[in-house]
């Protein structure tokens, strides 16, 4: 079996601005049987995001070398293969590439930012509501979070704690676990990761040792269906 790929910079395209660098948008390349076919980089895709910078103090704007981007990618179309094996199509390798590239705090955190905008808007704090709608687009949902504990009344977050667990996604244990594991930029959590028994488990003590109150088996199995998780439009 035959099967041969490649990481590129598709110099087809025009240049687009990467967190201050003009670059042309990564695509990868998949041969097999003389059959190939093309796609964008959905790492490129991901970490071209604005969460994924950071502005220094020289007014530059620092984010993730494409270099590593290339490597993620790498790393998931060898694991994406492995997989299928002698059962590798072409369909069945951009099927399972959707699948397993997918950073798992990024498709759970839509529907965590609905859930927080409809809980302020219930509480007739419809500013707090759109501030949340807006600035999400721009920061990363967790550390807003992160600043609500240290502001908002303590019954109130606590409130908006306990119904995250009950009408949301696990997004904020999720990202809390892997900010722990991972370094700055590459914050992901993939489901390539997520299907190695080692990380569920390392999931399951984090839980335990930092949200006592909730049931790890329940939300490790909230992860676990992740693909019904869909971006909501306000």
């Amino acid at each position: 079996m035959k099967i041969s790929f490649k990481t590129y910079l598709n110099d087809r395209l025009k240049q687009v601005d990467f967190h201050g660098q003009l670059t042309h948008p990564l695509y990868v390349q998949v041969t097999y049987e003389r059959k190939t076919i093309f796609f964008k980089s959905y790492y490129f895709e991901l970490f071209s995001k604005q969460r994924y910078a950071m502005q220094l103090p020289d007014g530059s704007i620092k984010g993730p070398d494409l270099e590593q981007i290339i490597e993620k990618e790498n790393e998931v179309i060898r694991f994406v293969i492995d997989k299928l094996k002698d059962g590798f199509s072409l369909e069945a390798f951009k099927k399972l590439y959707a699948h397993f590239s997918t950073d798992l705090c990024d498709a759970m955190e839509f529907d965590f930012i609905t859930y927080l905008y409809l809980f302020f808007d219930d509480k007739k704090l419809p500013h707090m509501a759109e501030l949340i709608k807006w600035g999400t687009l721009h920061l990363v949902t967790y550390d807003l979070l992160m600043e609500f504990k240290k502001t908002l009344k303590k019954s109130l977050y606590s409130e908006l704690i306990k119904q995250a667990f009950e009408k949301a996604p696990p997004y904020l244990q999720l990202y809390s676990f892997m900010i722990r594991t991972k370094e700055w930029p590459m914050l992901s959590l993939t489901a390539m990761e997520w299907d190695n028994i080692e990380t569920v488990r390392s999931f399951k003590d984090s839980v335990e040792l930092h949200y006592p109150n909730m049931k790890s088996t329940q939300l490790i199995g909230q992860v676990n269906a992740w693909p019904n998780y869909r971006r909501k439009v306000f």
